[in-house]
């Protein structure tokens, strides 16, 4: 039997990059405000010196447990799910802050084309280039009209980037906060051979601060160390922009906010048209609560926001057969696997120091940035090189045809440690008719919930990507004459294993049209105007970019409207 609590005005599910910005707005506001974080609380200390790969890059220290809460997956309706047992494709974060801990800081906002996909590409190539199945949509907001909030969240932030304009992505109304990062000798390579080849390569933006900062709330942070523990681990300097050393003090200052950590969120309870609050569990002492609130916003990950709508009956189940209803429609994931790899036998770099988010990119090949007229594809990819910092477990590279162990592979793995660079696209993925996010029918999580399903594979779309990005990958890699060069152009069936990227988006899909979209486009749902739900699983696709950016102006956009709707109740469009 639950115990019933208090009325609050606003409750939150999860506290992460979504849920502290929400949470940091409405309490300077004045708004009182819960948050329900259903793993346990973290701090900048915490990672003082642990600088331990084996457990967090390799047993997953600050990933939710697989054992409790996980998905199931397959590749068509054919197939019987199953459920993922170890981690592979992706990773699921947990605990305050959430994935915005373990991220890399890769920083890039979408493009103008991406929000609106569906009429620039039937405008520019007429509706037959988009193929039957592919349910590529208009977002119902416009790049310009999102710039105000991508440029809130990177002062916020401290989002390091190059000074001048990059004429290849949208325009900004303000430059960087802090400058670029250092750029290493292999990125002057690329940069050079980019250049030669008529392309236009910059410094990729970075939530690792490139100097010390204070944001316009005065949280001062200190520059990155270069210490190569970005990805998978939480940083010990602060230097990395998360929600733990940005928004969520800034919300606890005010004294408006108080946070529930080990607090799983199983239901929103509704009577079909509003929300009258939550329900979770205590995950140490198992003891269940009914958490009753005017507004419930959701700011958990894409899979848990669209899995926790599903299982309180709260919106229309996406159906595949007929294409109607909208929770688990367009889901869309990442496109990677174009690469092309250098062997250097007379040059080495310092690859071991590095930064999630030191890297180098050219978007002359993604969007719509060149012409597809004669291509089986839409949209593109970034090309990029990258120093994340090779640690020792997880790096051993050695050319095709070293041997798998023995004298041979310890001898290659020893000389080229501090000498292979790879060229890379991380490509767009189009969502599809029979791509989608529903409840599995078999298996349950530890409190007797389903658990979300996901059907999906990659298409010939993407396929022809790859190849496409690919060639390009090999033409800059030749420009910088490594000793031996091997490319991938080949992408298989999709496979819940091995890590490919944590980018998964769709499910909760942002528009303007009710029959399409679940919320609007201040994330507010069309069918409970007192329930919001923000985060990637509100993009209608996906691009060939990191998300963060493109979350956090829809978190600042939808804080703004949650506010509105907190002063006058009521449908924001």
């Amino acid at each position: 039997m639950a115990t019933t609590l208090p009325k609050v005005p606003v409750v939150i599910v999860g506290l992460g990059w979504t849920g502290g910005v929400i949470a940091a707005e409405l309490t300077k506001a004045g708004h009182k405000v819960v948050a329900l974080e259903r793993g346990k609380a973290r701090k900048t200390e915490d990672y003082y010196m642990v600088h331990d790969e084996l457990r967090y890059a390799r047993r997953y220290g600050l990933m939710q447990d697989l054992s409790k809460e996980t998905v199931t997956f397959r590749n068509t309706e054919k197939l019987t799910a199953l459920p993922m047992r170890s981690y592979g494709s992706f990773l699921l974060g947990e605990g305050l802050g959430g994935a915005g801990i373990h991220w890399n800081g890769q920083y890039f906002r979408f493009l103008p084309y991406d929000f609106q996909i569906y009429s620039k590409t039937v405008e520019r190539y007429g509706a037959k280039k988009i193929p039957e199945g592919m349910t590529i949509q208009d977002w119902g907001i416009t790049y310009d009209e999102l710039e105000p909030y991508f440029d809130k969240f990177e002062k916020m932030a401290g989002i390091s980037g190059e000074p001048e304009q990059n004429p290849m992505v949208g325009k900004r109304s303000n430059p960087f906060p802090t400058p670029a990062m250092k750029k290493t000798p292999s990125f002057t390579m690329f940069e050079e051979a980019t250049k030669k080849l008529g392309y236009h390569p910059y410094m990729m933006p970075s939530g690792n601060l490139s100097t010390q900062y204070t944001n316009p709330d005065g949280i001062a942070r200190a520059a990155c160390q270069y210490c190569a523990f970005c990805e998978r681990f939480g940083c010990e300097y602060g230097a990395k922009a998360d929600p733990v050393v940005t928004v969520i003090p800034v919300a606890q200052q005010t004294g408006n906010l108080e946070i529930r950590t080990e607090s799983n969120v199983t239901k929103i309870l509704n009577d079909g048209k509003k929300a009258t609050g939550v329900v979770y569990v205590n995950t140490i002492t198992g003891e269940e609560f009914e958490q009753p609130a005017d507004v419930v916003i959701l700011t958990s990950y894409v899979f848990n926001n669209v899995r926790l709508l599903l299982n309180s009956k709260l919106g229309k189940p996406y159906d595949p057969k007929s294409g109607t209803g909208v929770v688990g429609r367009n889901y869309a994931y990442q496109v990677n696997g174009a690469s092309s790899v250098g062997f250097y036998d007379d040059q080495e770099f310092n690859l071991y120091a590095g930064a999630g988010a030191l890297g180098m990119e050219i978007d002359d090949f993604n969007g719509d940035n060149f012409d597809h007229g004669s291509l089986n594809f839409i949209h593109g990819a970034g090309i990029r090189i990258s120093q994340a910092g090779n640690r020792p477990i997880d790096n051993n590279s050695t050319p095709k045809g070293t041997p798998a162990w023995g004298k041979d592979f310890k001898q290659a793995s020893i000389k080229y440690a501090n000498r292979v660079l790879s060229v890379s696209g991380q490509g767009s993925n189009m969502p599809w008719r029979h791509h989608y996010l529903d409840l599995d029918p078999t298996y349950k999580d530890v409190y007797g919930m389903p658990l979300l399903r996901i059907t999906y594979d990659f298409e010939d779309q993407d396929r022809e990507l790859v190849k496409f990005i690919a060639s390009k990958a090999d033409e800059i890699m030749k420009e910088m004459k490594p000793s031996k060069q091997q490319t991938n152009a080949e992408l298989k069936n999709y496979n819940i294993i091995p890590y490919q990227s944590t980018h998964n988006t769709g499910g909760v899909v942002m528009g303007s049209d009710p029959s399409t979209s679940v919320v609007n486009t201040y994330l507010q749902m069309w069918d409970a105007d007192n329930v919001f739900v923000i985060g990637a699983s509100a993009f209608a696709h996906n691009s060939g970019y990191n998300p963060t950016a493109t979350v956090g102006a829809l978190s600042y956009r939808a804080a703004e409207g949650i506010l509105k709707y907190l002063k006058t109740p009521g449908s924001l469009v």
